[in-house]
């Protein structure tokens, strides 16, 4: 299994957290390098708690099970 989808894997999960507060999220990219770029949707999109969310969750949680990832980042 390769690293992007080791992290699609890995944000599947998330993603279950994120709906029932009425947000959402997907992989945009991976690059060779670790860095991870999602884009958030629904309430978590524009959301002013929306960095904590990407910092304190979904980085967290992708890094834990994907250590190969060295940061996850928001694009629009």
């Amino acid at each position: 299994m390769g690293l992007k989808e080791k992290v699609e894997k890995s944000v599947e999960e998330i993603r279950k957290f994120l709906q029932l507060e009425g947000g959402d999220c997907e992989v945009v990219d991976v690059d060779e390098n670790g860095k991870v770029s999602v884009r958030l949707k629904g309430a978590c999109r524009g959301c002013p708690f929306s960095t904590i969310t990407l910092k304190m969750r979904i980085e967290a949680i992708i890094r834990e099970q994907v250590p190969e990832v060295k940061e996850v980042v928001a694009v629009d």
